[in-house]
């Protein structure tokens, strides 16, 4: 009896270890693949990265951490791609998709549906946000103090490099100064006694 009870425990536990195996798997297949049924959902925001203390901007190929707050090129347009958190980034300004090369490059393409212009969005300990290739496993958009990206293979996500703010984009703030001047009126006032006697006393020409 003893036997039977502790056989039939043995089995159940192997059913419920093998049930959360394939669920697990099944939710990582699921986030793995593009969702071409459902409307992907798109979001608004700049990107600010820790190391070079600017903006990420997309400028046709060429991607900088180098943008001002409120830059044209600063302002990013992400699209999810799963149920999960991969997305795709795309330059407003520039409409060029952040894609990442087989030497770990970052180029803008205009077509940004290849898994090499998908990342997965890393949300860490620190707040920061880190984005991971979905194509390089482990191969991280990074960028150095002087705002150049770095080399995705020598990049990892607990480095500075790859960690980045989300910032709303309110477009370019207005240099000081620069309002519309203001037109100011001449009062006229009543001459007084002194006007009147210095112009008494201006010599005839």
């Amino acid at each position: 009896m003893f036997c039977r009870g502790l056989c039939g425990f043995h089995m159940w536990l192997q059913i419920l270890l093998l049930w959360q195996q394939t669920e697990s798997q099944y939710v990582r297949e699921q986030g793995a693949t593009t969702d071409e049924l459902s409307r992907r959902q798109t979001r608004i925001y700049q990107l600010y990265s820790r190391t070079s203390g600017k903006h990420i901007q997309v400028q046709g190929k060429r991607i900088t951490a180098t943008a001002e707050e409120g830059d044209m090129f600063a302002k990013l347009i992400v699209e999810t791609d799963t149920f999960g958190s991969r997305v795709r980034i795309k330059g407003a300004e520039s409409e060029k998709y952040i894609c990442m090369s087989k030497k770990g490059k970052l180029i803008g393409k205009p077509n940004g549906k290849g898994r090499d212009c998908i990342f997965t969005e890393i949300v860490l300990e620190n707040n920061y946000t880190a984005f991971q290739s979905a194509r390089y496993n482990g191969w991280y958009m990074a960028f150095t103090r002087r705002g150049r990206p770095r080399k995705a293979s020598r990049s990892r996500q607990n480095q500075r490099e790859a960690h980045f703010i989300k910032r709303l984009y309110r477009g370019q703030r207005p240099f000081p100064n620069q309002a519309e001047h203001q037109q100011f009126e001449v009062v006229g006032f009543p001459p007084t006694r002194r006007t009147k006697r210095n112009r008494s006393r201006r010599p005839m020409t």
